[in-house]
């Protein structure tokens, strides 16, 4: 017997996620509800909000958690194929864009507080390290926001040559690096340094200021320049 998928369309009108948003607004529903309208359909025995709860447990009921979980993990999950885990990664890479695009709309860098959380909602989602580097203007504003290279759990290598080619491409004149620690520890390693030391040495050539170095996790934030060892 051909199984049959179940709609949305064929709940209840109380309990229909779409009905129920148009109704009462978005923030009236649960993340499974959100999730589920995302879904659309269910498959064989399951509607579409036991696929959402399903992808919620998967990222232990923690949308921060869910945002982390590989495209292809989710499609483990019987019922959610390629097209919904690739519609949930999409919503969850939104929702971090936005989060992380309304941190910044105070354009002007003038501490490292005033990017860390861009950078902590920027990196969070990766399970591995990344290297980026913010690019300022004369006036400290961000011109752009570019991820350098990405390692493995444990760390990564940054080319100063492509830091310094893209700084000039977008006339540039300071910069402020930054690295995620997936551990959670902040403590930077000697590598760090160096590289950190390197950089801002051969920035020096083309009057390009390194104003700090950041590193990030869950926990919070380490600054070099508010440390003193930049």
């Amino acid at each position: 017997m051909q199984e049959q998928n179940y709609s949305i369309k064929q709940w209840a009108k109380d309990d229909r996620p779409r009905e129920k948003l148009l109704s009462k607004g978005p923030a009236a529903l649960s993340n499974s509800e959100l999730l589920a309208i995302l879904i659309a359909t269910g498959s064989g025995p399951k509607s579409a909000l036991d696929l959402a709860q399903d992808a919620l447990r998967l990222g232990k009921d923690n949308l921060n958690e869910l945002g982390k979980v590989p495209i292809a993990e989710l499609m483990k999950i019987k019922g959610i194929g390629e097209a919904k885990a690739i519609t949930i990664a999409a919503a969850m890479e939104l929702g971090r864009r936005r989060q992380a695009t309304a941190s910044l709309e105070k354009s002007i860098v003038s501490s490292s507080a005033d990017v860390a959380i861009f950078l902590q909602t920027s990196l969070r989602d990766y399970r591995h390290e990344v290297f980026a580097v913010i690019f300022l203007n004369r006036a400290n504003k961000i011109n752009d926001f570019k991820i350098i290279s990405e390692g493995g759990i444990t760390g990564t290598v940054a080319d100063p040559r492509i830091i310094l080619r893209t700084a000039l491409e977008k006339e540039a004149v300071s910069l402020i690096l930054c690295h995620n620690h997936p551990s959670g520890s902040l403590k930077p390693s000697r590598a760090d340094e160096e590289l950190t030391q390197k950089i801002k040495e051969a920035a020096k050539y083309f009057d390009i200021k390194v104003l700090d170095h950041l590193i990030v996790s869950d926990d919070g934030y380490y600054s070099f320049a508010d440390e003193g060892i930049l």
